[in-house]
């Protein structure tokens, strides 16, 4: 009998400890889960500070060709022949 209560015993404490240790596990993941959703946020923080960047960089890059610079006169020129390709086809549908 006293060989039974041992391995019921020893099993009791493989099952506490198993126990134990998927505590631990899931507040691991708990923490982790956390981490990683910090970061994607910060990752979008960043993501929309780049493309705010770049459209600054765009409008300088404008601005500068407007002003004399040759370096970017062509990409200039084609950004205004598409606004007003734009504004001319607002008004044809504003005169429908």
């Amino acid at each position: 009998m006293s060989k039974i209560e041992d391995i019921v015993d020893a099993l009791e404490n493989k099952i506490s400890k198993i126990l134990h240790k998927q505590e631990a596990l899931k507040q691991t993941n708990a923490r982790l889960s956390n981490e990683i959703e910090q970061q994607q946020l910060k990752l979008k923080a960043q993501q929309e500070e780049i493309a705010d960047w770049a459209d600054k960089h765009n409008t300088l890059k404008m601005a500068n060709s407007m002003l004399g610079s040759d370096e970017n006169k062509r990409e200039t020129k084609l950004k205004i022949n598409a606004l007003i390709r734009d504004i001319d086809h607002c008004i044809g549908q504003l005169s429908e």
